[in-house]
């Protein structure tokens, strides 16, 4: 019998996986009552789901599968003693995070400008409350990208590319699910 749990085993921090799941369980949550609601009005929220810019979402989706990579780039990168170009990995993660913010913020823009909001109908309150929850970790898990990229020992880097993984996964859930769902 080996002396390691399961727990030791995990990459990364315990606390951090701790936060992920709890992040992810609020997320999955937030996606359960979106479909349970979606059941009772599927005509009205398919309407609705039809004034979402697509293509930029697809394009968001490419943007933080890109970053996700770098994140995990950088970490190979300094644990391979690469400083410089794991540190330049990281400002490049985290800039493709500020580029997802800025077409999330022109989706936004232009849901304002039609005057669609959260009372518009259901479909809009979830789906701004579902991306606007992960924009707001977009915009930490950019902050926290940059605060490793300048403190970028091997630990930091891990538990902020454990962060934005968890990013990365919660759009690839809420992508399908919000834009591509009929």
């Amino acid at each position: 019998m080996s002396d390691t749990s399961l727990i030791d085993e995990l990459p990364g921090e315990l606390l951090m996986w701790v936060l992920i799941i709890s992040e992810l369980l609020v997320f999955g949550a937030g996606l359960i009552a979106f479909m349970a609601v979606r059941l009772t009005d599927p005509a009205g929220f398919a309407e609705a789901q039809s004034h979402l810019y697509r293509t930029g979402a697809a394009f968001n989706t490419a943007v933080l599968v890109t970053s996700g990579y770098l994140a995990v780039q950088a970490l190979n990168w300094r644990r391979a003693c690469r400083r410089g170009i794991a540190r330049l990995a990281l400002i490049g993660a985290a800039l493709l995070g500020v580029v997802f913010l800025v077409i999330k913020g022109v989706e936004y823009a232009g849901k304002a400008a039609q005057g669609i909001t959260f009372e518009t109908h259901p479909f809009f309150m979830f789906y701004y409350l579902l991306t606007g929850f992960h924009a707001a970790h977009v915009l930490a898990g950019v902050g926290i990208l940059l605060l490793v990229a300048w403190r970028d020992d091997v630990h930091n880097i891990e538990a902020g590319a454990q962060f934005w993984h968890m990013v990365d996964l919660v759009w690839i859930m809420l992508f399908p699910v919000i834009y591509l769902l009929g």
